[in-house]
């Protein structure tokens, strides 16, 4: 008698924990392009300032190196290097379009070229094919980044810098993304999560030469220190920043996870929940909290951009088939 043999729990297990794990990772990344816009607006002075404490702190990486973290071999360490610098240089990119631009305008637009970017260096990089689906969902993707462009606000008017400045991130991002997919493949998690992550660090190294980052040492005279704490809402403010750190430590680790126990393409797929929880959020707080944090939002603008959302997910979700 033939013994049926049932699907795999440890499948469906894998299958289940990468797709909690990408819908934590997104849940968190929408609360922090929130918070990042917030932060910038109010909090600090300059981009680069917030991207080199975004940046520096990730040397903490490091500090798993006990529980298990192997060396990388030869060329492989050009490829975490790679990976970690392009990610820091996605995040200051971002930050520069952020002061440009609102976040509910430009967090679809990266995340959509993002998308577009990882399809083609990865079926060039990691020999993914691409589908008929695949391609349609790139051209609607496409035409949902040429909507989002065209923004209204008080800062700009249609395709400006800051989008500029998106596309940019989104490259970074992009390239970070697949190099470390490449790692995820040859080591395990946590060696490729920490060589990767670490190295984001270098990027702080740099930008300490910056004059807006070293001047943030020196000590402020009595006038400054009162500007400061204006500046920055009061006492609330360090928290606000740590909250938002944390948060952002949660969101990559969850996606960077999901992306090594399942599909880059699966995963990145989802993004498109990242952008309605943001929307909602957004749309929230400006019609009910606008002391807190308001967009700059018409009724045809409104219209647009909803459509150009559904457009990101619908263009996001081919890529499953």
């Amino acid at each position: 008698m033939t013994e049926i043999v049932p699907i795999s729990h440890f499948s469906f297990f894998k299958y289940s924990m990468w797709l909690i794990t990408s819908l934590i990772g997104y849940f968190c990344l929408a609360l922090v392009f929130v918070l990042d816009k917030f932060i910038l607006t109010k909090s600090v002075p300059t981009s680069s300032v917030y991207t080199f404490y975004s940046t520096i702190f990730m040397f903490g990486a490091l500090l798993a190196w006990p529980f298990g973290v192997e060396l990388l071999h030869g060329i492989d360490w050009v490829w975490a290097v790679t990976s970690g610098v392009s990610f820091g240089f996605g995040l200051w990119a971002m930050y520069i379009a952020l002061t440009y631009s609102e976040t509910s305008h430009l967090s679809p637009f990266i995340g959509a070229l993002i998308t577009v970017f990882i399809y083609g260096l990865s079926s060039q990089f990691l020999a993914e094919a691409l589908t008929g689906a695949q391609q349609a969902g790139i051209i609607i993707l496409v035409f949902a980044s040429f909507l989002l462009s065209f923004e209204k606000s008080r800062t700009g008017s249609g395709f400006h810098r800051g989008f500029l400045w998106g596309i940019v991130a989104a490259l970074c991002f992009a390239i970070s993304h697949v190099t470390a997919k490449y790692l995820y493949e040859l080591y395990p998690f946590l060696t490729g999560f920490v060589w990767t992550r670490a190295t984001t660090g270098l990027v702080g190294v740099i930008l300490f030469a910056s004059p807006a980052v070293w001047k943030t040492f020196k000590k402020k005279t009595p006038q400054q220190a009162r500007h400061k704490a204006k500046t920055l809402g009061k006492r609330h403010a360090i928290g606000i920043v740590v909250s938002n750190k944390v948060l952002g430590v949660v969101g990559v680790v969850a996606i960077q996870y999901a992306i090594a126990i399942g599909s880059v393409t699966l995963v990145n797929a989802m993004v498109g929940i990242q952008f309605v929880l943001m929307f909602i959020l957004i749309y929230l707080l400006t019609k009910f909290a606008p002391k807190v944090f308001q967009e700059y939002v018409t009724k045809r603008e409104l219209a647009v951009q909803t459509i150009a959302i559904i457009l990101v997910m619908v263009g996001s979700g081919l890529f499953v088939l």
